[in-house]
């Protein structure tokens, strides 16, 4: 902690800033950009060539970041040019700014006041950002946007199949739906797949995180399209940005049971599998697992601390550059 602030969930809470911040509020046909503290104002059409002048419109502001929400999709032309133009940004989570208006006395809403918002919430937290680096392939993320949605619609699919009071003639219609997702599923893995490939950087990477026991290419290439950050952000970091990072909640006398909650979802999701296998090939995560369950965790409990293991090693190895070994540890 020093004069300008205090340290909250491994970020930096400030407050005063010399530094000016920038805001977007997301609608469908418009952006809303502001910055914090002088409180300039633009407003930009929200299509590709909006988008582009308003990250140049922040860019020329020389923002030390900019937030705005997760938007239903409608944020996505913002959050390319932004990275394109190199201006350092978070997606926010939706509704954590409005919660921070709230607390700080602002009762009024419109897209113009909820930029400015958005910006002051920038400079209050100083986060690191969690965009798409600049030059990710939008195909990249479209392909793996899709196999999010096939393995939804996947799951639940088969949670009807399984359900009671299903009739024979539902049923087949069921199953021939989950094999036409299937069919779908495996050509969007093979396509991930070949974008790898392709790409000599994403190859590098690709090598770095399957250089780690229990990491396979289904990982590898969830990693590489959903979490660019991988690498750039401390361990902390990361692990609060996937939703591994077990919140408290206590309260008086109680302690309650610390909880992962938030975070980017599929990514949590996929890290399970890898960490279950990693228990059996991995010896870093064989050893913890083996050491949190002798201390009377419950083996829940003890998975979700290997994939927060398992994350930090592979946050390691791609900012290292270095190929994994169990010499390395963890």
């Amino acid at each position: 902690m020093d004069a300008s602030g205090v340290s909250a969930g491994g970020y930096h809470v400030s407050e005063t800033t010399t530094e000016r911040y920038g805001g977007v509020d997301v609608s469908k046909a418009t952006l809303d950009v502001a910055t914090w503290p002088d409180g300039e104002h633009q407003r930009f059409p929200n299509d590709p060539q909006g988008a582009g002048n308003a990250a140049a419109w922040l860019r020329a502001r020389a923002v030390a970041g900019v937030s705005f929400e997760a938007s239903g999709g409608y944020e996505r032309e913002l959050a390319r040019a932004l990275g394109r133009a190199g201006v350092p940004a978070r997606r926010e989570q939706p509704g954590e700014a409005r919660a921070f208006a709230r607390a700080s006395g602002q009762r009024a809403k419109t897209d113009r006041i909820d930029a400015g918002v958005l910006a002051r919430y920038a400079a209050q937290l100083r986060r690191p950002a969690n965009l798409l680096a600049a030059g990710q392939d939008e195909h990249l993320e479209a392909v793996s946007r899709r196999r999010r949605q096939l393995v939804e619609m996947i799951t639940a699919e088969r949670n009807r199949l399984a359900a009671p009071g299903t009739d024979e003639w539902t049923r087949r219609l069921i199953e021939r739906h989950l094999a036409e997702l299937e069919e779908q599923l495996a050509a969007v893995e093979a396509e991930l797949q070949r974008i790898v490939r392709a790409d000599p950087g994403y190859r590098r990477r690709d090598a770095l995180l399957r250089s780690v026991n229990g990491v396979g290419p289904t990982l590898s290439t969830i990693l590489i399209a959903s979490l660019p950050e991988l690498g750039r952000l401390t361990r902390q970091q990361i692990a609060a940005l996937v939703g591994l990072a077990p919140l408290n909640r206590d309260s008086g006398r109680r302690r309650g049971e610390r909880r992962i909650i938030g975070g980017r979802g599929h990514v949590r999701t996929a890290l399970y599998m890898p960490a279950l296998s990693a228990v059996r090939a991995n010896p870093v995560i064989r050893a913890c697992y083996r050491r949190l369950r002798a201390a009377g965790k419950p083996h829940k409990v003890a998975i979700v601390a290997c994939m927060r293991k398992l994350l930090a090693i592979l946050n390691a190895v791609v900012r290292d550059a270095r190929p994994w070994s169990p010499a390395l540890g963890g």
